[in-house]
């Protein structure tokens, strides 16, 4: 009787070893097969149907493998969404609801009543903060708002983590005592003072100047101290998480959407290590204690299981690189808006001296009552081509907006959009979704 548990990783391996060598048999008599090679482990027929079903290597009645995933069909995986249960609009704007499409385009965004050209439809702060690089130095150099990015430009509001004086130090700095109020959803478990342990993380993700690994560490943070402290919160962190898009890293790269500059499989183990070792199993007897000082509850087995397995944490990563926009932000709301070349929407950072991370959301022509509320994810000056390369990284397939169809057609009618305003098209790609 088996009594061993195996790694995700480990046990996804195994299957596909034997899939490979019995190419025909069902899951029920390659389950068989794999507990009789494996007498020490213990595994369930539901859980090695899961692994079979998200590798694309169950059987199909005509006895090929299929390369059906879960979050889609055929040899191209779409990415998945939920609607956040409970979402309040309302905090927001009222001009605008959340619409479920169906399963392959999932949720966006439509107009509740007539929005102008030019209006502001929102604003909206961050639900977490992995800002671009360049902002990131400057708050390891103190000389930047940890919560919000804001450069300090040596305000006398400016207060330093309570950390600043012990060892290790924390260099974090915040604009006033309510930025440093907001930052304890996140903080602490990032904080070298009070847990050591998620230093390394974080350097391994500067260090390769991989943004999506960041926002996973400061989302894991968030949720974890959620479930610390207050289970409203926690049940609205944990729905937000649940709802936002995703594509694991493992499809991605089956997709071939994965960009040249990313970080390999390797990279994504050492990850894995530094990821576990920071929020949940530090290396040392010091960072333990201090890593149990913050997290007193033990975290609930549905956290736990969406969080730390090793195809979690590369579904984590997926999720934020379709979800992040390229300033670094994960933004709730934002988060619904589907792609169009022809945007509607531009995204902005206009509040740069108070808050930098703070995107307004403006209409770039009038959008009627149902019209569908959209962004561009990438360049919209591009030829038709160009937008398509990129937009392929995100796992959508063949952008098929009405635009793209009609210069596929012809060809000759090229629609660069003339409407911005010098300066418009950076401010939005900034904002807008981008591939990390």
């Amino acid at each position: 009787m088996g009594s061993i548990s195996p790694p995700e990783d480990e046990l996804k391996v195994a299957l596909q070893g034997l899939r490979a060598q019995n190419p025909t048999l069902g899951v029920t008599k390659l389950h068989a097969r794999l507990l009789s090679e494996h007498p020490d482990w213990t595994v369930s027929e539901k859980r090695t149907r899961k692994i079979l079903q998200n590798e694309g290597l169950v059987i199909s009645p005509d006895g090929a493998a299929s390369s059906r995933s879960k979050s889609g069909t055929g040899n191209a995986p779409y990415p998945t969404s939920a609607v956040i249960e409970g979402l309040d609009v309302s905090k927001w704007t009222s001009k605008i609801q959340v619409k479920y499409f169906g399963k392959h385009k999932g949720k966006g965004l439509v107009a509740t009543e007539r929005i102008a050209e030019g209006e502001v439809v929102w604003k909206e702060d961050p639900f977490i903060l992995a800002p671009e690089w360049s902002l990131y130095d400057l708050q390891t150099a103190s000389v930047a708002c940890t919560h919000c990015s804001t450069p300090l430009n040596n305000s006398p509001l400016a207060v330093p983590c309570s950390g600043s004086a012990k060892v290790p130090s924390c260099s974090a700095r915040f604009c006033n005592r309510l930025c440093l109020s907001r930052a304890a959803r996140t903080h602490p478990l990032l904080c070298p003072a009070q847990n050591p342990a998620a230093l390394p993380l974080l350097e391994f993700a500067r260090r390769h100047e991989w943004m999506a690994l960041h926002a996973l560490a400061q989302c894991t943070a968030r949720v974890l101290l959620a479930e610390q402290q207050d289970e409203a919160a926690f049940s609205a962190d944990w729905a937000v998480l649940r709802g936002l898009a995703q594509l694991g890293m493992e499809e991605r790269a089956k997709g071939g959407w994965l960009g040249s500059a990313e970080p390999d499989r390797d990279t994504w183990k050492k990850a894995y290590e530094l990821f576990v070792r920071a929020f949940k199993d530090p290396g040392t007897e010091s960072e333990k204690k201090r890593l149990a000082r913050l997290l007193r509850k033990p975290t609930r087995k549905e956290v736990d299981d969406e969080i730390f397995g090793y195809d979690a944490f590369l579904r984590g990563l997926g999720r934020m690189s379709l979800n992040l926009e390229a300033h670094g932000g994960l933004y709730v709301l934002h988060s619904h808006v589907n792609h169009s070349c022809t945007p509607n929407l531009s995204a902005r950072h206009l509040d740069q001296r108070s808050a930098l991370s703070r995107i307004t959301v403006v209409v770039r022509r009038d959008i009627e009552v149902g019209e569908e509320l959209f962004i561009s994810y990438v360049n919209p000056d591009l030829p038709l081509e160009g937008r398509r390369r990129q937009l392929l990284e995100w796992g959508f397939g063949t952008c098929q907006c009405p635009r793209c169809v009609m210069e596929e057609q012809d060809p000759t009618r090229q629609t660069p959009l003339t409407k911005s305003a010098p300066g418009d098209l950076e401010q939005e790609l900034k904002a807008g979704l981008g591939i990390m």
